[in-house]
């Protein structure tokens, strides 16, 4: 079923991301953890393949075992690194086939260890809103979601090019967006009227990522484009200090519970939380809460 559909009927919910674990002897425990989450009800669960298509070959296996196993209303994502228009009309023939209406179409990042030109790697899309516009025009039956950054893509010249750039997405046939990652709601809340502004309506679902140890915070820090607010570093260095890594987990969930509560009382429709295929924290944030 298509996604904004479902939100109209739905809203507050949860939905979920995951990535395809690369090695197949972990698919069970994976399949284990993301029905071990079927009980928040999620919405939809988006399902990555890595930077530059780099686990592809599994995201259609591993769709059809999450909606075969989980009974998930399934998105993969689809990038246009390294794509060609045979490639991507392929992946939606074959996600059709499995009764999937939506996708999540990104430009892509660049892929580790890649040495050549960007001409080369975005040779058939070179921006997200030519791969919305493609899959517009060949595909029109098919849901487009987007990804939006709260603080501008690290990329964007200024955040007003950045909502420029959300604009397009949009005019090109993108059909609800997902934000980026971010720690402080008035950012979530500041972009959605900006957009609004712009006459952007669609709408824009918050992505939260529960800050689980102090390896994933410097993880954000070192490869994200957000701001993180000092009260939340103080309390995460303060807890290591005193409690280790159970004191920072517990700092972790309830940040993520004050966001997503805050989020949903002001009017946000949903969360989209990332669970790096974990599934014990995203119940304790989601606990009561829906």
């Amino acid at each position: 079923m298509q996604i904004p559909q479902l939100i109209k009927k739905s809203s507050p919910f949860v939905s979920l991301e995951f990535f395809p674990p690369k090695k197949q002897e972990e698919w069970p425990g994976f399949l284990e953890t993301a029905c071990a989450l079927s009980g928040l009800q999620p919405l939809f669960v988006s399902v990555t393949y890595g930077a530059g298509g780099s686990t592809q070959s599994n995201t259609l296996e591993i769709c059809e075992r999450l909606v075969r196993s989980c009974g998930f209303e399934v998105m993969p994502h689809l990038t246009g690194v390294t794509a060609s228009r045979e490639k991507i009309d392929g992946f939606i023939k074959a996600i059709r086939a499995l009764g999937i209406d939506n996708v999540l179409a990104l430009r892509g990042d660049r892929p580790a260890g890649y040495t050549g030109t960007d001409a080369e790697l975005f040779a058939a899309f070179p921006h997200a809103s030519d791969l919305v516009a493609y899959i517009r025009q060949h595909h029109p039956g098919l849901t487009i979601g987007v990804a939006g950054f709260p603080e501008a893509h690290a990329e964007a010249p200024s955040f007003a090019n950045d909502l420029a750039v959300m604009q397009r997405k949009v005019e090109c046939g993108a059909d609800f967006v997902i934000t980026q990652l971010y720690f402080d709601n008035r950012v979530y809340f500041d972009y959605v009227d900006r957009l609004r502004v712009r006459g952007v309506t669609v709408p824009v679902v918050p992505g939260i990522l529960p800050i689980r140890n102090m390896a994933s915070l410097r993880f954000v820090l070192e490869t994200c484009n957000v701001r993180i607010p000092g009260r939340l570093i103080n309390g995460l260095i303060k807890a290591n200090e005193q409690g280790g890594a159970a004191a920072v987990y517990e700092i972790g969930v309830a940040h993520a519970r004050e966001q997503v509560k805050g989020l949903l009382d002001g009017g946000a429709p949903g969360v989209h939380l990332y669970t790096l295929n974990k599934a014990d924290m995203c119940l304790e944030v989601m606990d009561g809460l829906l």
